[in-house]
This record gives C-alpha cells, structure tokens and sequence, in this order.
C-alpha cells in the first residue's frame, strides 16, 4: 500500500487546478424545443435563454445536472428500418408525398436519420416470404437480389442520397435461412440451421453485401440472426448461445475474411435485453469468436413478461467488455391500433428507451419500420404495428405520430461523433441524457413523465439556469 501525506497547502493547490478545469457557461445562450401532449408544440422552439452562476441546489428542487468533463461513449446515430412492407408503403405514394417522407426522415430539415436497417430477403413486414435462390440451391448459383430491386433498393438508395456519406451506417439481419438449409423444412416457426448448410449460409451473406454493394449501397455490417431464441408464426430461426458463438467463429467470420469483406461490422444476439448477458458472455469470453464481433445488438420486447425494461443488463456488459458496442437494433410499439395514431404513451416509451439505453452505454439506436401503412402493416401473417409515420394508401393520407417528434429530440440534434456527457437528475419525474457534438454544442434531452407543469434547474458545470417543461412532454436544449 501506498500512502501520500499531502500538506494543507498542496491540497488547495489540487483544489485550485481542479476548480479552473470546471467549465464556465455563464452568460451562454441557449435554446430549448419542446414536444409536449394537448399542445401544438412539435419539435418547436419554446424558449432562449442564458446561463448565470450556479446556486447550491436544495433538496426541495428539481434539477438536472450536467458535467462536460466526464465523457464516454461515442455517438453512431438513430434511424430505422426500411423493409419491404416500408418500400411497398412508399411505392403507393405519389412524388410529393415520397418526397415529404424523406424529407422528413433524411432531409436537412427533417429528424436526422443516419442509420438505417433492412432484412437478408424476407422478415413479416411484408407481402410474403422470399428468398435470394431457387429452393434447394445450396451452391447459390441462383442467388439475385431482383425482387429487392423492384422497390426496397430504390427507396433505400433515395434515403442514403440524403445522408452525409461518412455518417451513413446501413446494417442487415436475416430473419431466417431458406427453408432447405433448416430443421423444420420451413422459414417461419423456427428451426436451426443444419450442420450441413453453415457454410452455405455464411456464403450468402457474402452474396448479400456484395450484391448490395454493386448497387452502391455501402454495407456497414450485418447482424447474424433475428431474434435466435424467439420461435415465432413468422421467419425465424433458433440460435443458442453456444450455437450462435461457433457460426461466428468457424463459419461468418472466416468467410468475411476469406472474401475480403473483414471490414464489415458484425453484431451477435439482435434480441431482448433478458437473455443479452448470457450471450454476452457465453461469445465475447471466446477469443476465437470475440475477435469477429463488433458488439451485441438488442431489442426492448422483454416487457412482455410483465416486467420493465433491463437496462442494467446493458451497463453490465458495457462493464464486463468495455472495447464491444451496444446497438438497440430494434423497437416498436406493437399490436396496433387506428384510433392510438397520436397514443403518448407510444412515445413515451421510446423516449424512456433511448434516454435510458445511451446512459447505459448504447452507441446507436434503430427503429422498426419507418413507415406503414393504415393497418400497420404490409405484414403477410398479420403482425401489425405502429410506425413513427403512417400512410393511408387509399387517401395517401401521412400521419405523422408523435413517436416521430420524441425521436427527433435526439436525432435532429445530436450528431454522429458526438461523446455522451455525464447528466443526472435529483428525481425521478424526469430523465435525461447529454452528448457534445463535435462543434462543442451540448445537447441535453429532458422528458417529463408526468402529469404537471415542472420547473427545474439546468446545472451545468459551475452555471446554472431555471427552465419549465410541459406535462407529459419533451426537451432539447441545445448550448
């Protein structure tokens, strides 16, 4: 053990430096845009304002606390997933209304969407199964991308011309191998992957980067399977840990390498955040496999027990493996419903989700589907759901929900490269989090759960200013 005696001098030296490296905003302005329930408020600028000398905050006040010098992670971005169900929504729309949806999503004026997802052939949210080959085919000889070219290609390479090239991440999930290469000689209600088709398969994801690629949509990284443990009426496909860990390391990511593509980032687990330790630890604690993984991507049904959302789950890995990244992959409010288009609470629960899932150490978050239609689907076994954006196709109708405006506080704001700051709050009325552009603009995101007007303080570093949330509403301050 080592002990340091430190004169009182010395310590009001340490002291000193300490105090100077606190950052001062007094006298800063900035800017809060708020979404709030009952109000026409939609991402709409609400109050400028300026920070003065921070007053010792009491127990009797709301406050939100900020510190700049603690940083961690970096920011990937938001987005969500363009499926076929979402293409087949666009297609119906005319080039106005097409327009308005990008716009809206990828434009400069719009939310900021940076990342998008899309499925390895076919998932629920669409017409019908499909597959890139004629069944049976395992040498792949058959393998096009033709029917993706008809409507899914074209809507994703109009998103992608939007968004800065260097800040595009566009990842790829299969919901399950063609029927031939499984168990239970079907791609819906689960199945494995037969021993004798891993190879096979891991090729096909090569067919897939590759053939998006020739379309010139850069492929960030894939996930290697949809929800592995969930046997569900839709594609699907049953990974356990163990099994997931060695087509990692034998199979995907020798044959990434083999065909040149090692540079694509490869996600584990895509599933909820129960199970995610397990995974977690069963995969990253094999060095064999760890070496292929970018990071783990998860959901946030696990809900569905009854219970509330792990996101200790999620701080413990990023404890556990501090060099692997967290990525929500996948998140919307199911079961829908025409008359719950404007449903706060819908919202909410993505607001709740993002807050919690950055502070927890999250680098990038992805939605379902970006757009669908007035049923919530196209969906060929009758999964409907919500989306942040819903087209009438009959009346081409756009509905914007206010899921859209609750992810646009973050997305509109925060931008890729951005380092999460550490921020607190003293109750539990309200949640936040913080990130520093790479401008040196911090943006602080705070919700109001709650049912009443509140004020509270804003403390950041050795400033402070007063501001006012609305009931059941949302704020980005940006300063």
């Amino acid at each position: 053990m080592l002990i340091v005696a430190c004169s009182k001098s010395e310590i009001k030296e340490v002291y000193k430096v300490e105090n100077r490296a606190t950052e001062n905003y007094k006298n800063r302005t900035l800017q809060v845009y708020t979404t709030a329930r009952g109000t026409a408020l939609r991402l709409t600028k609400t109050s400028e304002q300026t920070f003065k000398d921070k007053v010792q905050p009491l127990e009797t006040e709301i406050a939100v606390f900020v510190n700049p010098k603690k940083t961690f992670q970096e920011y990937l971005g938001i987005g969500g997933a363009i499926t076929d169900a979402s293409a087949e929504v666009f297609s119906t729309l005319n080039n106005e209304q097409q327009e308005r949806v990008l716009q809206s999503l990828y434009g400069k004026d719009g939310i900021g969407y940076n990342i998008i997802r899309t499925s390895i052939h076919s998932s629920d949210f669409g017409l019908g199964s499909h597959t890139y080959i004629e069944e049976g085919d395992a040498q792949l000889k058959t393998f096009t991308i033709k029917k993706d070219k008809e409507k899914r290609v074209p809507f994703i390479k109009r998103a992608i011309a939007l968004i800065k090239k260097e800040d595009l991440v566009f990842y790829a999930s299969p919901w399950s191998p063609p029927a031939f290469m499984k168990t239970n000689k079907n791609m819906l209600q689960g199945g494995k992957l037969l021993p004798e088709f891993r190879q096979s398969w891991a090729n096909y994801y090569v067919q897939f980067i590759k053939a998006y690629e020739k379309e010139g949509i850069p492929v960030w990284g894939l996930t290697i399977q949809n929800e592995p443990m969930a046997v569900q009426r839709w594609e699907s496909c049953i990974y356990t840990a163990n099994e997931e860990r060695d087509f990692l390391k034998n199979y995907l990511g020798p044959t990434l390498e083999k065909a040149g593509l090692g540079d694509k980032n490869i996600v584990v687990w895509d599933h909820n955040r129960d199970l995610i330790s397990d995974r977690a630890n069963t995969i990253f604690e094999d060095p064999e496999a760890s070496k292929y993984a970018w990071g783990i991507g998860f959901h946030w049904y696990e809900t569905w027990t009854g219970g509330l959302p792990k996101y200790d789950n999620l701080k413990n890995i990023k404890e556990s493996f501090p060099s692997k990244n967290l990525l929500f992959t996948e998140g919307c409010a199911e079961g829908f419903n025409s008359e719950k288009l404007q449903f706060w609470p819908n919202a909410e629960r993505y607001g709740n989700s993002i807050i919690n899932d950055f502070n927890s150490g999250v680098v990038g978050w992805t939605d379902w589907n970006i757009l669908l239609d007035e049923r919530g689907g196209p969906n060929h076994v009758q999964n409907f759901c919500f989306a942040p954006i819903h087209a009438d196709t009959k009346t081409g109708l756009l509905t914007f929900t206010p899921t859209y405006y609750y992810i646009g506080h973050f997305s509109k704001f925060i931008k890729p490269g951005a380092l999460r700051i550490s921020t607190t709050t003293s109750r539990t009325a309200i949640e936040s989090t913080s990130f520093k552009n790479k401008d040196g603009k911090i943006v602080t995101v705070v919700m109001n759960k709650t049912d009443a007007k509140m004020g509270y303080k804003l403390i950041v570093g050795n400033s402070e200013t007063f501001l006012e949330i609305e009931p059941r509403a949302m704020q980005s301050i940006i300063y």
